[in-house]
């Protein structure tokens, strides 16, 4: 392609919230899994069903185009004319983007984890998994740069692909108020800029990537949510954070054991900021919001308490975000793009949050494949900084299935994960019983 027909590509700049995924220094690599029953389909016929279903969306196409490489490109990369942007060389070629793997699913996440998609294409890639696991027979796997979409995007996109029309009406959560004056913001940003703690390492070297899956019995979840006896009852999100704080007290002991520090152990709250009117909007329409996990607090329903006191104020802060702090954020950048860089060095470090904690359900209730049911869906977070975890929970029907990422020390994703399980298990067991 000559130099004439690259200017005509058009381009676009990234958003805020783009860029500081591009910029946070992690492989930035996430994945969604529908597992299916019955026969796995050709591959031809998921790539007709891809391309009829998938085309028309724009994002899908995008090209993440990067300064040139040399000394200090990276450092730069914010500011002017170098800064990266998203490009529309063409559409994609779904026969490219669209391929069998084999070997199980939970060999397909553990390699995907930290490794980057190539650039140069759109960075996505639908596989299908003829040897799924997990309740099924296959599966369809969607992994993508987090710069090119969140985990909505993700569900939105294996929703539109199953069976029914391609628009499908999807569920949209209610979105909270967007209000918030300077104060809601600057108490917000002091919260976003506290120091914390990151989980334990006995030296950076010993850091390394770990995925493990694991499958929650729906009694288990239908009885825990339950607690507290006296109480509302517990969302999945909220059981989700305190069976977190749960695992990482019995992995590593009280906060205080940790490095002789009184900072407070973060997790971040992915929140989407999608309304009815753009409720299958793509990209990075999202989020996070800091919590204070209770770690030193003795007891699983103790712990729970106050995690739902928390997570009580995310609906607010998060519109706290979307209505004073990301239009602010956008305003700067244009003007001193240093503010990109700012943040984004601080969320480099470990201590910004120790751990992400997402739940998520799948949109418009069941689903299946030319005829074939949807029996699971299996996130993938993304891996983060060392001293770092990530777990998420996803609900089809009903099952449910953790999903845990470390880059701690090795074979810590399958510990944690069993310890998320005892903390459900032990909340099952204490509940209210139903009544018949």
């Amino acid at each position: 392609m000559g130099k004439s027909a690259l200017l005509k590509i058009p381009r676009s700049r990234l958003s805020y919230a783009d860029e500081m995924l591009l910029l946070n220094g992690c492989p930035g690599v996430i994945a969604l899994a529908a597992v299916f029953s019955g026969e796995p389909p050709a591959t031809d016929l998921v790539r007709a069903r891809v391309a009829e279903r998938w085309s028309g969306l724009e994002r899908l196409s995008r090209v993440l185009e990067r300064p040139a490489s040399g000394h200090g490109a990276a450092r730069r990369l914010p500011f002017g004319p170098r800064a990266a942007r998203w490009t529309l060389p063409g559409p994609f070629d779904a026969a490219a983007h669209v391929s069998v793997v084999r070997g199980g699913l939970d060999d397909l996440l553990a390699r995907s984890v930290d490794r980057p998609l190539p650039d140069g294409t759109p960075p996505w890639r639908l596989f299908v998994v003829p040897d799924a696991g997990h309740g099924g027979d296959f599966a369809l796997v969607l992994v993508a740069q987090h710069t090119l979409l969140d985990g909505r995007s993700l569900a939105t996109l294996m929703r539109r692909l199953t069976d029914g029309p391609a628009t499908a009406r999807e569920s949209a959560r209610p979105a909270p108020a967007v209000r918030g004056g300077l104060r809601e913001a600057g108490r917000e940003l002091r919260t976003l800029t506290a120091t914390g703690q990151s989980v334990p390492l006995r030296s950076p070297g010993e850091a390394c990537a770990s995925v493990h899956v694991r499958e929650l019995p729906a009694r288990t979840v239908r009885s825990a949510r339950r607690q507290p006896a006296d109480g509302r009852g517990a969302t999945l999100n909220e059981l989700l954070v305190g069976a977190v704080a749960g695992a990482l007290r019995a992995e590593f002991g009280p906060v205080e054991r940790w490095r002789s520090r009184t900072e407070p152990v973060y997790t971040a709250v992915p929140c989407d900021l999608r309304t009815g009117a753009n409720t299958a909007e793509l990209g990075n329409t999202v989020t996070v919001v800091r919590v204070p996990l209770p770690v030193d607090v003795t007891g699983p329903v103790a712990r729970l308490r106050a995690c739902q006191a928390a997570m009580a104020t995310v609906p607010e802060r998060a519109a706290v975000h979307a209505g004073v702090l990301f239009p602010a954020a956008e305003a700067v950048r244009r003007t001193g793009p240093w503010v990109t860089r700012l943040l984004t060095d601080r969320g480099r470090h470990t201590c910004f949050s120790a751990t992400a904690t997402t739940a998520m359900k799948w949109p418009g209730g069941t689903g299946a494949f030319e005829g074939r049911p949807l029996v699971r869906t299996v996130g993938l977070p993304p891996l983060q900084r060392p001293g770092t975890a990530s777990f998420a929970l996803a609900q089809v029907g009903d099952a449910f299935t953790l999903t845990v990422v470390c880059h701690l020390r090795p074979d810590d994703a399958g510990r944690l994960a069993d310890a998320v399980v005892t903390e459900f298990e032990t909340w099952a067991r204490t509940a209210t019983p139903s009544v018949p």
